[in-house]
């Protein structure tokens, strides 16, 4: 627990935190005397982890679509909320997805992974709309140049010139909801004449049908991948493979998602750079939610707990070689899930340029990171357990 905290956040802290760890050690713990599980068993259950947790995140973003229809159809304030809500839930539902990632699978490998696609950040808003200070800017406004958008384009162009180019995935639709974000304890506010009298109302609506049309499809193309009874897919390569190679694969989804993007690019940056630009879904104060989901990511693998689908996880394995090791990393991962849940949203409060490192928001910040890369430490000495190495930042 943070040393630095005043004595009522230390007991609002450990009041929130301690009982998450304690109750998921626990957890962790009871099953001392479990029949004993093959690698085959996990990768397979892995596998089917894998696909359910996409079907989820689909099916969410297909009732975002719908909402995203209905209030384009008749630009209301309260539609309007509802589209927001509807981002809201289908993005949590994306963030366990993120440790599917980081070895060349369906999702990012380099030759037509959609990663990029979906989920690229930050994003320059002026690429894609107006900004403050620039009524004019962004693809919608640049009717000449691109007198059509379509999901064409917005595929040439995503990334296009530089990374913070993001014309697609859900922080461009979250962009589109939301507006820019000019607050420090709110999120955008983008005015509903922008759909409705505001310049170039049609082609935002159009860019904004467009880009969440592409997003589900690239979200049926991961379901695709994954999906069982298909000789030809994805899955079935990767149920082909060594079980060693799987693991490798699935272990180092975890690690990589741990350290290198969660903690590193996804919190450092922001954190050490007091930079709102760089927090992951600015636009919408998302960010705390983001960091749960992706922390929820990594635990639902190692547990092997896809929530409506549990079976043998990598803990199991590891158990079976290391109990104490298995009990250690079961803490920590569960550790960082509850400190990130205690980090007060908004994210981008604790960014203040003049706020105090000792400030209790801040420090929370700071108590997940060092959490998440010290559990890395141990993803790392699970896979040597297994006998098995990764390479992860």
């Amino acid at each position: 627990m943070p040393a630095s905290f005043s004595r009522l956040s230390r007991l609002r802290y450990s009041l929130l935190v301690l009982p998450l760890i304690a109750a998921i050690a626990l957890a962790a713990c009871s099953g001392d005397d479990a029949p004993e599980v093959s690698a085959s068993e996990v990768v397979e259950h892995y596998a089917d982890g894998v696909h359910h947790t996409y079907v989820l995140s689909l099916n969410s973003a297909v009732v975002m679509r719908e909402a995203i229809h209905k209030f384009l159809d008749d630009p209301t304030p309260a539609r309007l909320e509802g589209a927001k809500r509807s981002w809201l839930t289908a993005r949590d539902d994306y963030g366990p997805t993120e440790a599917y990632r980081f070895y060349d699978g369906p999702i990012d490998n380099q030759e037509d992974g959609p990663e990029g696609q979906l989920n690229a950040w930050p994003l320059d808003e002026s690429y894609v709309d107006y900004v403050e200070g620039n009524p004019n800017s962004g693809i919608i406004n640049m009717v000449d140049e691109y007198p059509e958008i379509t999901t064409g384009l917005l595929i040439e162009l995503n990334e296009a010139g530089g990374e913070e180019n993001v014309s697609t995935g859900w922080h461009a639709i979250e962009f589109l909801l939301w507006g820019q974000d000019m607050n420090s304890d709110g999120p955008g506010d983008r005015p509903i004449e922008d759909y409705t009298t505001n310049a170039n109302a049609d082609r935002r609506a159009t860019y904004l049908t467009v880009v969440t049309d592409l997003l589900i499809d690239d979200l049926q193309a991961m379901v695709d991948a994954w999906a069982p009874g298909d000789s030809g897919n994805y899955r079935a390569e990767f149920l082909d493979l060594d079980t060693d190679e799987a693991l490798v694969k699935i272990v180092t989804g975890i690690g990589e998602l741990s350290r290198g993007e969660l903690a590193g690019e996804r919190m450092v940056v922001a954190y050490e750079a007091r930079s709102q630009e760089d927090e992951h879904s600015c636009f919408s104060d998302n960010t705390v939610n983001d960091i749960i989901a992706n922390a929820k990511g990594i635990q639902n693998v190692w547990l092997g707990d896809f929530g409506a689908l549990v079976g043998p996880g990598i803990v199991d394995l590891v158990r079976q070689e290391d109990p104490e090791l298995a009990d250690q990393l079961t803490m920590e991962i569960a550790a960082s899930v509850a400190y990130a849940t205690a980090i007060p949203s908004p994210f981008d409060a604790h960014l203040i340029a003049d706020l105090p490192n000792s400030d209790a928001g801040r420090r929370a910040v700071l108590t997940t990171i060092e959490s998440l890369e010290d559990q890395t430490d141990k993803i790392v000495a699970a896979a040597e357990a297994l006998g098995i190495s990764i390479n992860v930042t």
